[in-house]
């Protein structure tokens, strides 16, 4: 029934979506964390054309603070769509101390460049982290629209980001190159561990990009 609640079981094909294409495919079907060095450019320097919009910074300060508003939101919904026990045992199951998660070691006081490198590091191994929920996702819960939408559009913004800042990078600082590491992959696991791991990854994620958006945002401001 297209009116009932969007999070409700049921045991359907996959959904129809589509659009969410992970940032490095093949690195998601790694088991373990996986590092990589992303080529933000192709050939080997940045090129000397012109690689950004005019109102690129304006664009990456809106993108960030965009993340940064929905992402309690997202995490809430995503809570919502997977049901007991993980709506009554939130702290527990969605604890983010196991998890990898990119070390984010800048503060107010860190050079631009380092800011920019780091926040690089961390919205490649998110967008890759959202492209393995989303699958998971539109295997476990089919008919949660809302949720789907989300997660689509959250993925959207980050890849936006992600090309707005190698602009920024390579512009301003001539760097064509960054390590970066992505998450495990949860394909093969249990669709608990799937759900599991779709929590914690999010709940770490409301918490990182509060602290990314209060670091990155006065960098960004108009001089």
């Amino acid at each position: 029934h297209p009116h009932g609640p969007p999070c409700r079981d049921a045991h359907l094909s996959l959904s129809p979506c589509t659009g969410v294409v992970p940032f490095v495919a093949l690195l998601l079907l790694q088991r373990r964390p996986v590092a990589g060095r992303a080529l933000l450019v192709t050939g080997s320097s940045c090129p000397t054309h012109s690689l950004c919009r005019s109102n690129v910074q304006e664009q990456t300060r809106r993108q960030v603070a965009l993340l940064n508003a929905t992402a309690q939101d997202l995490f809430s919904l995503y809570l919502k769509c997977q049901g007991e026990p993980f709506s009554s045992e939130t702290n527990k199951l969605c604890n983010t101390s196991s998890i990898f998660f990119p070390p984010f070691r800048v503060n107010r006081t860190s050079e631009r460049k380092e800011v920019m490198v780091a926040m690089y590091k961390l919205f490649a191994f998110l967008n890759a982290s959202l492209g393995n929920i989303t699958r998971d996702q539109e295997e476990l819960n089919p008919t949660a629209k809302e949720l789907l939408d989300r997660l689509h559009n959250t993925t959207k913004t980050t890849r936006g980001l992600i090309s707005n800042l190698t602009c920024l990078l390579c512009k301003n600082y001539n760097i064509f190159q960054v390590d970066v590491s992505y998450g495990e992959s949860s394909k093969t696991k249990s669709s608990f561990k799937k759900k599991q791991q779709g929590c914690q990854v999010l709940r770490k994620y409301v918490q990182v990009i509060a602290q990314a958006a209060r670091i990155l945002l006065p960098h960004l401001s108009p001089p």
